[in-house]
């Protein structure tokens, strides 16, 4: 090793990669049973002392390669000097050191593949660095990091719990908020950090949820279409400058939920798309391999060794960088075949049904996993359709997810806030309908990024009427989000009424807080987010029956829905008007002979409303609603009132 060590690059020989490995018989056996969950310990580049010198051990998975060698700036990209070897058992895994090299080396694997004599240059799969797009390098990194939030992870599993409030703030790194000098450069994770921590403290939410950090080299895919599912983006920093993000959350009480993406990924050459030649994480068959509406590749689901991928790559997030969530993307794409596919361009299961048995398997087994390995943290599926059991546990024949996205609800609350006020009541049934099936799954109601973008308008927009009938109409949109049944969670910028749709190559308009009808909105939620977490019947029940009641549907022709919420040993009462016309000593039955209190009134002046409030009120020996008694208060136009 000494002599090796001294000879200069023109007479080092052919031989440059040493025998080395950090996998033992049982990790092989693990990962060609589809069990071995923590592949990135393993796999990939790592720094290793190796008879007394450093260097870097490579361990990357080709099994229809002839030879695999490490290219890099290390070697001048020369694609024989650095062969890798092959393991004697069968997985296909190559690897070996190579001395003086550790972090900063960049590095690609060459595979001269035994199918067709195909020459490939690819990126690590297990890299925990890339280069900065356009550039498609790997870079020799690690993941250590003196983190500082144990105070979070000892205590956050009361923070996570299904019974605690939950109000999450959707954030796109790249747009949230730019340079105010230079609207083209996009600030850093620790400049980020800086005002995004005590912004989201100062709004109240309890999380953060990221949309997809980890690289992508297309930057219109919003990080949908990743290449490196072991990296954060090199677009903002190092992994440890996005640990810092994570950690300064953790430290100001705040969760952080990130965006992941199992159902799918591109076709670029460098990233794992046809990797040794075959395809070796997709089908090869496109009917199962290939997704038409994102013109990208589908995982092998059924092959072990992927399995092993894609369970390692979450376990990854929530152990190495603290995550306390993952909200798992596009999920009804991955349980059904047929999905967005014509008659004849899908194949059945083994059944002949439509269900993608593999990826129900996988869930299974996925959060089976996370939730023995990390019992304080939450998963989330976006996922559209009526598949039953999404957030029920496996034991019980679900696929063992924490919450589901309520796109129902969603769905249901646009159309019927789109519809002028004028023809509301015949449409109640939209905004009623979701108590049908709100206790079915343990639903988040979201208002994601999805629905302001493509035409769809902003949230604000989305709304009819003059400019004061649109900002009641997002305050009272957003008054019965907060206190509907289901945890929260509202894409940047809905918090202050953004006008555009969102754009994701610029900031978020932030100037228009300037404007007090802006501002109002922004103040609404900041309160309905404090009401949310401070009222324990607002969270406690949110996922049970128990903790809803309509009191009063009927009045369609005031357009006023009236309903309860319950907690352990308290309720609050919520009335819309979801009419501009106000109404006065309007009467509503109560269910205790007590005085109530109004906790919070979309129309307040202070949130750009007409100011029609109440103060205290005391109740009278009128029967009303199926109770002894009741009370007369003013019902705001477009207004949200909230008693106790």
């Amino acid at each position: 090793m000494s002599k090796k060590k001294q000879q200069s690059p023109e007479k080092v020989e052919f031989k440059n990669v040493e025998p080395f490995s950090l996998l033992t018989d049982f990790d092989i056996g693990l990962f060609k049973s589809g069990r071995h969950f923590r592949l990135y310990e393993k796999l990939g580049s790592h720094v290793r002392e190796n008879e007394g010198a450093t260097g870097t051990y490579f361990a990357v998975w080709a099994p229809n390669a002839q030879s695999v060698s490490v290219i890099g700036d290390f070697n001048g990209w020369n694609k024989e000097s650095h062969q890798l070897l092959p393991r004697w058992d069968g997985s296909g895994i190559w690897e070996g050191w190579v001395s003086n090299i550790g972090n900063g080396t960049v590095y690609k694997y060459f595979i001269d593949s035994n199918i067709g004599g195909q020459k490939l240059e690819k990126g690590d799969p297990f890299a925990l660095r890339w280069e900065e797009s356009p550039k498609t390098a790997s870079i020799v990194w690690d993941t250590w990091y003196e983190w500082q939030d144990d105070e979070w992870m000892k205590t956050r599993k009361n923070a996570n719990a299904l019974s605690a409030p939950c109000s999450v703030y959707e954030v796109h790194i790249g747009s949230w908020k730019r340079d105010p000098e230079d609207n083209d450069r996009r600030l850093t994770y620790r400049e980020i950090a800086d005002t995004l921590v005590p912004y989201v403290k100062e709004m109240g939410f309890t999380h953060v949820e990221f949309m997809p950090i980890m690289q992508h080299p297309y930057e219109p895919s919003w990080g949908y279409q990743i290449t490196g599912y072991f990296a954060a983006s090199s677009r903002f920093g190092t992994p440890q400058d996005f640990m810092y993000l994570v950690e300064q959350l953790h430290k100001n009480g705040i969760g952080v939920i990130l965006d992941w993406v199992p159902s799918h990924y591109p076709n670029d050459a460098h990233g794992i798309y046809r990797f040794d030649g075959s395809a070796l994480y997709e089908h090869e068959d496109p009917r199962q391999g290939y997704h038409p509406d994102w013109k990208s590749y589908i995982f092998n689901y059924g092959r072990y060794e992927v399995r092993s991928f894609l369970i390692s790559n979450a376990l990854f997030w929530l152990d190495r960088f603290h995550a306390d969530g993952l909200r798992v993307d596009a999920v009804a794409s991955m349980l059904y075949r047929d999905y967005s596919r014509n008659e004849g361009e899908w194949i059945p299961n083994v059944f002949g049904g439509r269900e993608n048995l593999e990826v129900i398997s996988l869930f299974k087994e996925l959060n089976e996993e996370i939730y023995k390995s990390f019992p304080d943290v939450q998963t989330i599926a976006e996922e559209s359709t009526a598949f039953p059991g999404v957030s029920r546990p496996t034991f019980l024949g679900g696929l063992g997810f924490g919450m589901k996205w309520m796109m129902g609800w969603m769905n249901d609350t646009l159309r019927y806030f789109a519809k002028d006020p004028m023809y509301r009541k015949w449409h109640q049934n939209d905004l009623t309908f979701s108590t049908v099936y709100a206790f079915s799954e343990n639903f988040m109601l979201p208002l994601s990024h999805d629905e302001v973008v493509y035409g769809k308008n902003s949230l604000l927009n989305k709304m009819p009427g003059d400019e004061w009938q649109k900002f009641a109409n997002l305050r009272i949109l957003f008054s019965y989000m907060f206190t509907h049944p289901g945890s929260k969670l509202l894409f940047m910028g809905g918090e202050f009424g953004q006008s555009e749709e969102w754009n994701f190559l610029k900031s978020l308009d932030w100037h228009l807080l300037n404007y007090d009808s802006h501002n109002g909105i922004n103040l609404l939620v900041q309160d309905l987010n404090k009401v949310y977490r401070s009222e324990p019947a607002l969270f406690d029940k949110q996922f049970s029956s128990e903790g809803f009641d309509w009191l009063d549907t009927t009045d369609t022709e005031n357009c006023v829905v009236y309903y309860r919420r319950k907690g352990l040993n308290e309720e609050v009462l919520v009335l819309l008007n979801l009419n501009p016309l106000p109404k006065t000593k309007y009467r509503i039955g109560v269910p205790k002979n007590k005085e109530y209190n109004e906790i919070l009134n979309s129309d307040d002046s202070k949130y750009w409303g007409s100011g029609i409030t109440n103060g205290k009120i005391t109740t009278e020996a009128i029967k009303a609603h199926g109770f002894d008694q009741s009370i007369e208060i003013s019902l705001p136009p477009l207004g949200a009132v909230i008693l106790k």
